[in-house]
Formats: C-alpha cells, structure tokens, sequence
C-alpha cells in the first residue's frame, strides 16, 4: 500500500489594515487659497517636485480655476513628506487616498 503524504495547504495571510494603507496609491492636493501670488506657487513647485516652468504653471492654473491640483500620487510616506513640505512653504496641501474615488 503506498501513503501519498498530503501536502499542507497554507491560506494567504490577510494583509493588515497598515500594510494596505502604506501599499496603496496617495495624491497630494494643493488647494486654491487667497494669500499666496501665483508666481510665488509656480516657484514652489519648482523647488519641493522639481517641475519645469510650464509645468508648475500648469498646476498652479488649475488650482486657481478650479480650485484644487494633484501635483503628485505615489505611496503614502512620501506624499506626506510632500504635504509636509507644501505646508511649510504655506500652501494649502492635503492629502488624499487613491481609493476615495
């Protein structure tokens, strides 16, 4: 009589609340404030994600018209540095999950 020995059969670990969130996909928003002069958010935007001219003017236009910009998405520890950064800089920065939408 031959005995096949049963392989064990392992379930896939459920991942944690912490590991989802640090995996998924964050946008750092810059919103429309009345304080800051559009030159001064261009030239912001310059220096903290290393946007080209037209390409900071671009955001910086549409904050403006419609009031808020995603100016970067990636994963959530460098987004708050990000947040952090803008925020220091005083712009009006949040951060937002991918998975809102």
């Amino acid at each position: 009589m031959i005995v096949a020995a049963a392989k064990p059969h392992h379930a896939p670990q459920p991942t944690s609340a912490t590991e989802t969130q640090l995996a998924d996909v964050w946008r750092v928003v810059v919103l429309n404030d009345p304080v800051n002069l559009m030159s001064y958010v261009v030239m912001v935007f310059k220096k903290i994600f290393g946007y080209s001219e037209q390409r900071a003017r671009r955001h910086m236009l549409e904050v403006h018209e419609q009031g808020r910009s995603v100016v970067w998405t990636g994963v959530r520890e460098q987004a708050e540095a990000h947040v952090f950064a803008l925020q220091q800089w005083h712009l009006n920065a949040v951060l937002e999950s991918d998975a809102s939408v």
